[in-house]
């Protein structure tokens, strides 16, 4: 890895990266940063969150180099703080505020002096810092604990900024900010002076940034303007490329047509020349003339046609290539249908750990429920209750089709096993080929199957999980999911939204991701900003 100051913000030169097992995520990948806002969009598992780690100097590569301007300030997609860290050392600023305050006391030692530098400002700019982030109201000597998991992530925020650095690098980080914070998030991004390099789904986000950045078959190529910008050029190219690979099949077809009927005319005169021996016409020595003449004509129509073929061939090859062929997810499960009459859920007068009461919340039928409101207001905590896995303080919650439920953590899957693997320690009863069947159908085709959970992005361990859950007997008539869209990449939130309006049973989603919503069908809104959950 290089740090140092580059004419450009990012330039990474010939990068390549594996996971210790072997598998490749990077293959000689070229790239260079432009400047100003960039969204870094691809496939899951294609590479993005590792090329972010790369570029912040928190992975080697194998090969290559990293050149960036100034130290990048990162914050990850796995963000994890302990609870007992001081609000103020989370913004870098908690040795500042202690020479700042022993200055103040009287204390003139040099080290605080050193360690104060020209920062004697520091506690108001960090407050305009929070005020800007609407968390003016946290006080620097809170700790971590004592704030939301969205207001963690909006501090770790306020401190990249309060750094300043020339390059920012961000993955996913609105996947746990609930409607306001993403705004917060937002406009800082657009008040941000220097370059900052996105990894993010959020659409909304996306169509702010200055240019789109996709990664795709180890190649890293950028796009002018807004993820709307984006998609417009791309739907432009795959129409020229549809055009281009008509034009080649036809191109093809005519060449091989004029192949044939070339052999079939040398055929013919060859039949003709010997007809015309038989029939004493000729001598046997103009007829041994004629066929070799014939003979050398042929040779030079055939590699005439040969070649001609043989580009039509690389011209089809080339078009075709060109072509995008993505992967469907695939939910097509036996036995979900819940009839309009059926109850599947009943919550009688319970009263969650949050103090929340749900006095009557019934559920009918194949409804599809979006469950909505701010950080905090017990989202998760609701749906875990739900699932059975937290108790009701009191009243009950009945249960009466069978139910499966997708954390936000994903952590029912052993990290140390292969996907197939465990897959089947949750499915006991499942054949092999049936786990390899279902894995299929969640874009593990073949060898991706047995690929270790440890090394598989968010999204990929998303799907491993939502196979695992989905594979079970009784299949499920209730779904519950928490924020799911949160490690999906653009073209998997699409197609998940496309599998769940495909699925007959009943739904309960926690989403912050309004146009993922949109997508599903949604029957009836939960807001438990507004609502008692009746």
């Amino acid at each position: 890895m290089t740090k140092h100051p580059t004419a450009a913000p990012v330039l990474c030169t010939a990068l390549s990266f594996a996971w210790p097992d072997g598998t490749p995520v990077l293959d000689d990948l070229s790239w260079t940063a432009d400047t100003g806002r960039t969204g870094l969009i691809g496939r899951n598992g294609s590479g993005k969150s590792t090329l972010l780690r790369l570029i912040a100097g928190r992975l080697a590569p194998a090969s290559g180099t990293v050149q960036v301007a100034g130290t990048p300030g990162y914050l990850p997609q796995d963000l994890t703080l302990h609870p007992t860290t001081p609000v103020d050392e989370i913004l870098g600023i908690a040795g500042a505020r202690a020479a700042l305050h022993a200055i103040e006391a009287g204390d003139t030692d040099a080290r605080h002096l050193t360690t104060l530098g020209d920062r004697w400002d520091v506690e108001e700019r960090t407050r305009a810092t929070l005020a800007r982030l609407s968390l003016r109201h946290i006080g620097l000597d809170r700790t971590v604990g004592e704030v939301s998991g969205g207001e963690a992530v909006l501090l770790r925020l306020a401190a990249l900024l309060l750094a300043r650095p020339a390059v920012l690098l961000l993955d996913e980080p609105t996947n746990n900010l609930d409607r306001h914070a993403r705004e917060l998030l937002h406009q800082a991004l657009a008040d941000h002076r220097g370059t900052a390099i996105i990894v993010t789904h959020d659409r909304e986000l996306l169509d702010r940034v200055d240019h789109v950045a996709e990664l795709r078959d180890h190649t890293l190529r950028t796009y002018g303007g807004n993820l709307t910008a984006y998609e417009e050029a791309l739907a432009a190219e795959q129409e020229a490329a549809r055009r281009a690979h008509t034009t080649a099949l036809a191109d093809v077809a005519r060449q091989r047509r004029d192949l044939t009927a070339a052999r079939t005319r040398q055929a013919r005169s060859a039949r003709y020349g010997r007809q015309m021996y038989a029939d004493n016409r000729i001598d046997k020595a103009g007829a041994q003339t004629a066929k070799r003449a014939a003979q050398v004509s042929r040779g030079k129509q055939q590699a005439v046609h040969d070649h001609r073929l043989a580009e039509a061939a690389d011209r089809l090859h080339t078009a075709e290539d060109r072509l995008r062929e993505d992967d469907t997810l695939r939910i097509d499960l036996p036995g979900t249908a819940v009839p309009p009459h059926r109850t599947v859920l009943t919550c009688d007068h319970a009263r969650l750990s949050t103090g929340r009461h749900l006095r009557g919340l019934h559920i009918h039928g194949p409804e599809r429920i979006a469950l909505t409101g701010a950080n905090g207001s017990g989202k998760t905590t609701l749906l875990r209750t739900l699932a059975g896995q937290l108790p009701p303080l009191e009243g009950r919650v009945t249960l009466h089709v069978p139910l499966r439920y997708l954390p936000q953590d994903l952590a029912l899957l052993d990290t140390t096993q292969s996907v197939l693997g465990a897959v089947a320690r949750l499915n006991p009863h499942a054949t092999t080929h049936q786990i390899r069947a279902r894995l299929a159908r969640f874009l593990f085709k073949g060898t991706r199957a047995d690929q270790r959970i440890s090394t598989l992005s968010g999204g990929e361990r998303f799907r491993a999980t939502l196979a695992a859950l989905l594979l079970a007997d009784p299949a499920p008539q209730l779904l519950l999911l928490d924020e799911p869209t949160n490690s999906l990449d653009l073209a998997s939130v699409t197609h998940l939204a496309q599998a769940l309006a495909d699925y007959r049973g009943a739904l309960i989603v926690a989403s912050h991701d309004q146009p993922f919503l949109q997508q599903l069908g949604i029957t009836r809104r939960l807001d438990l900003d507004t609502s008692d959950g009746t």
